[in-house]
């Protein structure tokens, strides 16, 4: 009994690790849809946004099954409860994935992304995937200095962020009101893509620690950890 509790643990974190890789895969066909106008790869993601919603619902029972049946405590009590708030992270991700492809398929076969922007909106894809990327590591490997790593590069998003409102605020700015809205909604997007890697790297740390690292924003970050 303990050997099949032990493999639906196992596969709880396989799960995750498959349900982290479809948000990424979404992402990256989303950032791609948006920046060269490719209706087909938005209808994709879009239409396998489904997929994600499943998992989210597959790992949900089966961690709330395991908990009723075993009673776990300590570490193994730790990764299923902390499963239960990655798979929601992960299901937003998924989300924000959705509604970047969503605005490249609104806009086309027009290209959304202005080209005084379409530098920062590229950075920004590409510093959601490398975090969604590092995100999988730290599932699969429970790395703390991984998970302190994820901080550290949501830093990147932030100033991209605000780099992308300065160009939409400037006076130079020509493309009008519904460009500059849907801009600022992608830069939320990415952001908030961003911060929830983030959730799910402290959840991580709590995994492995018992202690959750302070809310973003306290100034210490993932710092009491890092001994």
């Amino acid at each position: 009994m303990r050997d099949i509790y032990h493999d639906e643990l196992d596969e709880i974190g396989q799960k995750l690790e498959d349900m982290t890789q479809l948000v990424q895969d979404a992402m990256e066909r989303a950032t791609n849809a948006l920046l060269d106008g490719d209706l087909a790869g938005a209808e994709r993601v879009i239409s396998e946004d489904a997929h994600i919603d499943a998992l989210r619902e597959e790992l949900n029972d089966r961690t709330f099954q395991i908990i009723a049946r075993q009673q776990p405590v300590a570490t193994d009590l730790r990764v299923l409860v902390a499963s239960t708030h990655l798979v929601i992270d992960l299901e937003r991700m998924g989300d924000l994935a959705l509604h970047v492809a969503k605005v490249a398929r609104m806009r086309f076969p027009e290209i959304a992304v202005p080209e005084e922007v379409r530098d920062v909106i590229s950075q920004m894809g590409s510093v959601a995937l490398s975090l969604v990327g590092k995100v999988t590591a730290v599932i699969k490997g429970r790395d703390i200095a991984l998970a302190q790593a994820i901080e550290a590069e949501d830093d990147s998003m932030d100033a991209l962020h605000r780099k992308l409102f300065t160009l939409l605020l400037s006076p130079n700015w020509s493309h009008g009101i519904e460009s500059a809205i849907d801009m600022t909604l992608l830069g939320r997007y990415y952001e908030r893509y961003a911060d929830h890697a983030v959730a799910i790297a402290r959840q991580v740390v709590y995994i492995v620690t018992g202690k959750m690292p302070e809310p973003l924003g306290s100034g210490s970050g993932f710092t009491q950890f890092s001994g």
